[in-house]
């Protein structure tokens, strides 16, 4: 996917119109639940929520799964092995 920009205007009612050519580009359907942050640049950030949610289980999937955990079990087996020799 190619990074685009696109000017749009803010309705009467705060109301924003996404031009069809992302709608498309992002298979956006009519009822596409969507997360909109708020970035400390002043910034606007539009997901779709499914992507928004794929994102925070890749995160989860990191944190819980690699590195830190092992290293974890690996100290607990080292203090373990020296308890059972004192």
């Amino acid at each position: 996917m190619s990074h685009t920009e696109r000017q749009i205007t803010v309705g009467e009612r705060g109301r924003v119109v996404l031009p069809s050519a992302v709608r498309a580009e992002l298979d956006l359907k009519p009822g596409t639940r969507m997360l909109l942050s708020t970035e400390e640049d002043g910034s606007l950030r539009l997901r779709p929520y499914r992507v928004a949610a794929e994102q925070t289980r890749g995160l989860l999937r990191d944190l819980s799964g690699g590195s830190m955990v092992a290293e974890l079990l690996t100290e607990r087996r080292a203090e373990a092995a020296r308890e059972d020799t004192e």
